[in-house]
C-alpha cells in the first residue's frame, strides 16, 4: 500500500521522486527509491538509494542541535546562557540558547524583504539587527533567524568552522560520511536538483536563499545528505545504534523538553492535530522536523521507529502537496507497517 502510494505519487507528478525509509528496532521495514529528475544540464537522471538531497531546514536538527548538545556535555555551553555572552552583538540580555532552539525566542519567522538569490546583502549582520516581535517563551515562532544564530555561535565557542566542526565531531563518529555543506563540483551531479531558476535546476548549490549568501553554510540550512547517512542518524537519536559522542541523556531532552509542539530544535507530537503534519497514530512525544526542498524525518522513542523521507518536491514549483502527502504518507506507514 505505502509502495503503490509513493508510485502513484510520482505518475500524478505530485512530487519528481524520492527515497523512503521505514524502520523499527533493527528490522527495515522499507528502503526504496522512486522516480527521477532533470539535471542542470536538462539529462533525467534516475533517483536511487544514493542520490544526495537539499536537506533544508533538516539542517537544523541533523547538525545545528547535535553541535549545540555536543558543547553543552563538555560544558563549553549552557542552555540558560545569554545569546549576547557568545554573540555581544546581539541586542537582547534576555535571549538564551534554549529560547532560540526552541523558536520561543521572539524573534520574527524570517527577514524582511524576503531574501532572493540575486542578492547583494549581509545576511549575518541583518539577522544581528533584527528586532524581536515578541517576549521569550511568549510564542513560538518557527524562525530561520534564531538557527542562524546558533551556526554562529557553534564557531565562535569552538574555535573552527562550523562546517569543519559538525563534520569531524558529528558526522565522522555517527558514520555519516555523505553529509556535508557544500558539496565539491565533482560531487554536485549526485544531488538531486531542487527548484528552475533563470531557466535552469539548481542541481548540488544549496537552495535556501539565506544560505546561500552565507556562502553556503547556516545553522539554518545548507547540508547535503542521502537516506543511508539519515537512518544512520534517527538509529543514534532512538538509542539503536549506541554512540559515545553526546551523553544520551542530552539526547533525549532534545524531545522531551518542550513548550509547544517544539522540543530543543524538534517538531514534537503533543496531541494537538492542527498543529501536526506527521500523519495519526504516532506515539505522543515522537519527534521529527521537515525541510522545505520535501525532506523530513520522524522518530518514535516509544516504538523505536523512524520514517525518513527524501524528495524535491521543489522540482515541479514551490507550490506543493508536500504538507498534506507527508500527513497521509506517515499514517499509512504507522497503520500498516508498524507493529
Amino acid at each position: 500500500m505505502v509502495d503503490a502510494y509513493m508510485n502513484r505519487l510520482v505518475r500524478d507528478k505530485e512530487i519528481p521522486g524520492a527515497v523512503l525509509v521505514v524502520q523499527q528496532q533493527h528490522r527495515c521495514l522499507l528502503s526504496k527509491s522512486y522516480g527521477a529528475y532533470t539535471a542542470e544540464d536538462w539529462s533525467k537522471h534516475i533517483i536511487s538509494k544514493s542520490t544526495l538531497f537539499d536537506l533544508a531546514s533538516l539542517t537544523k536538527v541533523v547538525a545545528t542541535l547535535p553541535a549545540i548538545l555536543l558543547l553543552i556535555s563538555r560544558d563549553k555551553l549552557n542552555l540558560m546562557d545569554s545569546v549576547q555572552k557568545h554573540l555581544p552583538d546581539f541586542r537582547f540580555p534576555h535571549i538564551t540558547i534554549q529560547h532560540l532552539l526552541q523558536h520561543s525566542s521572539g524573534l520574527p519567522a524570517d527577514l524582511e524583504p524576503s531574501v532572493r538569490r540575486h542578492h547583494q546583502r549581509d545576511i549575518m549582520q541583518e539577522v544581528l539587527a533584527c528586532n524581536v516581535i515578541g517576549q521569550p517563551n511568549e510564542q513560538v515562532i518557527y524562525s530561520d533567524l534564531g538557527m542562524i544564530l546558533l551556526g554562529k555561535i557553534i564557531e565562535n565557542v569552538a574555535g573552527q568552522s562550523f562546517q569543519s566542526f559538525v563534520e569531524q565531531e558529528i558526522f565522522k563518529p555517527w558514520g555519516m560520511h555523505h553529509t556535508s555543506f557544500r558539496l565539491p563540483e565533482q560531487k554536485r551531479g549526485q544531488a538531486a536538483a531542487t527548484e528552475m531558476v533563470s531557466g535552469k535546476f539548481v542541481q548540488g548549490i544549496v537552495h535556501d536563499e539565506k544560505a546561500l549568501l552565507l556562502e553556503g553554510v547556516s545553522g539554518s540550512a545548507g547540508l547535503f545528505s542521502c537516506a543511508d547517512d539519515l537512518a544512520k542518524y534517527a538509529k543514534c537519536w532512538l538509542g539503536i545504534t549506541q554512540q559515545s559522542t553526546i551523553p544520551f541523556e542530552w539526547m533525549e531532552l532534545a524531545y522531551t523538553k518542550t513548550i509547544g509542539n517544539r522540543g530543543l530544535g524538534f517538531e514534537v507530537w503533543n496531541g494537538d492535530h492542527s498543529l501536526f503534519c506527521f500523519g495519526r497514530g504516532w506515539t505522543k512525544g515522537s519527534f521529527g522536523h521537515t525541510g522545505f526542498t520535501g525532506t523530513s524525518i520522524w522518530m518514535d522513542p516509544i516504538k523505536k521507529a523512524f520514517v525518513i523521507l527524501l524528495t524535491n518536491a521543489v522540482h515541479y514549483g514551490r507550490n506543493t502537496r508536500i504538507r498534506e502527502i507527508r500527513e497521509k504518507l506517515h499514517t499509512m506507514i504507522y497503520e500498516n507497517l508498524i507493529t
